[in-house]
C-alpha cells in the first residue's frame, strides 16, 4: 500500500539547531510526493515529504500483531540525512516494531513512531488474520552424553598429532 509521510518541521529550541523534524502522520493510498507543503501555522511547517510502499511479510505476522496490541498501534518512519536539497530522505516505513528497532539500533537512521490511522489498523489486522501461522514452542533439549570424562591427551582431534601434547620435546625435535 502507498504511505504518504508527512513530516513537520518545528523551530528549534538552542542556537545550535534552526529547525526540527519530526514525522507527524502517515497518509494511506496517497500519491506521489516530494516535498510538497501542506500547512503552515506561523514557523511550524507541515510537508508530504514522500509516499513509500508500506510492504508486509507473511513471516512477520507475529511483529505486525506485536504491533497492533500495543496502547496506541504506529507505523515507524526510517528516515536518515539526505544527500541532495531535501531536508531528509525517506527510507521506508514499517508495521513491524523489530524491524523499526533494527534500524535504530545502528544509529545512521532516524525512527520516528506514528500513529496508525484506524482504517490501516484493519488492513493489517485483515492480513494476520488471512497469513498467521502460529509457532509452537518447542524448547531445545540438551543431550546428556558428559564429554568431559575422557582426556587422552592428543588435543583437538583435527589436528594431526602423534604424541602427547603435553610432553616437552625432545632434542632431536629442537629447531636451530
Amino acid at each position: 500500500m502507498p504511505l504518504g509521510i508527512v513530516i513537520r518541521r518545528v523551530p528549534g529550541v538552542t542556537r545550535w539547531a534552526k529547525h526540527v523534524w519530526k514525522a507527524s502522520a502517515v497518509l494511506p493510498g496517497a500519491g506521489e510526493a516530494s516535498w510538497k507543503e501542506l500547512r503552515r501555522e506561523g514557523d511550524t511547517v507541515e510537508y508530504h515529504a514522500a509516499t513509500v510502499p508500506l510492504v508486509l511479510y507473511r513471516t512477520d505476522t507475529e511483529a505486525y500483531l506485536h504491533g497492533l496490541s500495543a496502547k496506541e498501534p504506529a507505523i515507524y518512519v526510517v528516515m536518515r540525512e539526505s544527500e541532495s536539497d531535501d531536508p531528509l530522505d525517506v527510507v521506508l516505513a514499517t508495521a513491524s516494531p523489530y524491524e523499526a528497532q533494527d534500524y535504530a539500533d545502528t544509529g545512521e537512521e532516524l525512527v520516528e513512531k506514528v500513529s496508525m490511522p484506524e482504517g490501516l489498523i484493519a488492513w493489517i489486522r485483515d492480513y494476520i488474520e488471512a497469513h498467521h501461522e502460529h509457532e509452537v514452542f518447542v524448547k531445545r533439549r540438551r543431550d546428556k552424553a558428559r564429554v568431559d570424562l575422557t582426556q587422552d591427551g592428543i588435543g583437538d582431534a583435527r589436528i594431526r598429532q602423534t604424541a602427547d601434547v603435553y610432553r616437552a620435546p625432545s632434542k632431536r625435535e629442537t629447531v636451530h
